[in-house]
């Protein structure tokens, strides 16, 4: 069961009652190279992900910090570059890699149910909302559908050249690709649910040309194009509340669009610049933050903004050395917990850090 909401935290007290949660740090003795660049919470917030470029795929606990109660998933024989629960089967994970897969675990059984070859080096995931597809994106720009079918939610599967895996609980098949004319980085869809008076989803991709992409799946047809940074646009996160889409580009800004009539309300930038990689909302979509890995990003700690007016309100002290990164960051799905991952930088090893989990109450 997940915990409960908690009470909204006011912006006022946000400072105050963060401030005083305990930082839990988990370590991999065994893990090698620049540490962990992908993090996901599962639906409930009871299990955290991470996936490093050394091919290390882990599912933390956070009450158990200590490595021997995580587990490994192996199989990719490449650097994980995105992982990705399923949001509405809190056991089902999806991952990809540059060794030209998407797999699919089960990690209550700890178990690879699915292995798909997608043709080409892979970096990105985005699951629907009702779980039922995933859009993998290669890095030729190439974005693929992966239809998930379960019994509990049937779905037709039809593509002239599918190919399928099958587990005892699923069926997981690659639709036509869908090659795309511009440089496609980060992918995300929105909250909508099929349904047949709407049966098409909206999905969001950002490009190197500065632009964010709406389109309608399944036919990727472009219904909108947000004009957002004057650089390239690297990430994207759709609040929990759907009100606002936030942006991150490589001009170390991320901006706050109004999904409503698709204004840009406003934007913000952390005091230790580098581009924006990975944005993450609170489950109240009201507080985000951003993820650099450049050196030095989060030398100077990692900023929380308030998204309504754009303040910085706090400052995480990272505890790393002038050359830390801060690869990826993912807020708890139900509380005022934060996790992120730091590089080696000489004055300790990276890895992920959880705001919240070793103590103080939010």
């Amino acid at each position: 069961m997940a915990p409960p909401r908690r009470n909204l935290l006011p912006k006022e007290h946000f400072a105050f009652a963060f401030g005083s949660l305990k930082t839990q740090s988990y370590h991999d003795p065994g893990a090698r190279g620049p540490g962990i660049r992908t993090l996901a919470w599962n639906p409930t917030g009871q299990l955290i992900a991470t996936g490093s470029a050394d091919r290390t795929l882990r599912i933390w606990n956070p009450d158990r910090p200590h490595v021997r109660y995580s587990t490994e998933l192996r199989g990719h024989s490449a650097g994980v570059e995105k992982v990705l629960f399923n949001p509405v089967r809190d056991a089902e994970l999806a991952s990809c890699s540059t060794d030209g897969t998407v797999r699919f675990w089960d990690v209550r059984a700890n178990t690879c149910v699915s292995r798909l070859d997608v043709g080409g080096e892979a970096f990105t995931l985005s699951w629907s909302a009702d779980g039922n597809v995933v859009i993998v994106g290669r890095q030729d720009d190439t974005l693929i559908p992966i239809s998930v079918s379960s019994p509990s939610s049937p779905t037709t599967l039809s593509s002239g050249n599918a190919k399928a895996g099958t587990s005892v609980n699923s069926t997981y098949t690659t639709l036509q690709s869908h090659p795309q004319p511009i440089q496609t980085n980060a992918t995300a869809f929105s909250h909508h649910i099929s349904t047949p008076e709407l049966p098409d989803l909206y999905f969001f991709a950002t490009t190197g040309e500065g632009t964010v992409k709406v389109m309608s799946y399944p036919s990727f047809n472009t219904v909108h194009t947000l004009h957002a940074h004057t650089s390239a646009c690297l990430s994207l996160a759709l609040a929990p509340t759907g009100r606002y889409l936030a942006v991150g580009g490589s001009d170390a800004l991320i901006s706050l669009w109004d999904t409503t009539d698709w204004v840009c309300r406003r934007t913000v930038s952390s005091n230790n610049g580098g581009a924006v990689r990975g944005v993450s909302w609170s489950f109240d979509g009201r507080f985000i933050c951003g993820a650099c890995d450049e050196p030095g990003c989060g030398g100077n700690g990692l900023e929380i903004f308030h998204a309504e007016t754009g303040e910085s309100i706090y400052t995480v002290p990272t505890g790393g050395g002038s050359n830390t990164g801060i690869p990826a960051v993912a807020w708890h799905p139900s509380r005022y917990w934060l996790a992120y991952s730091t590089t080696p930088d000489g004055h300790g090893s990276g890895g992920l850090k959880i705001v919240g989990a070793a103590g103080g109450g939010l």
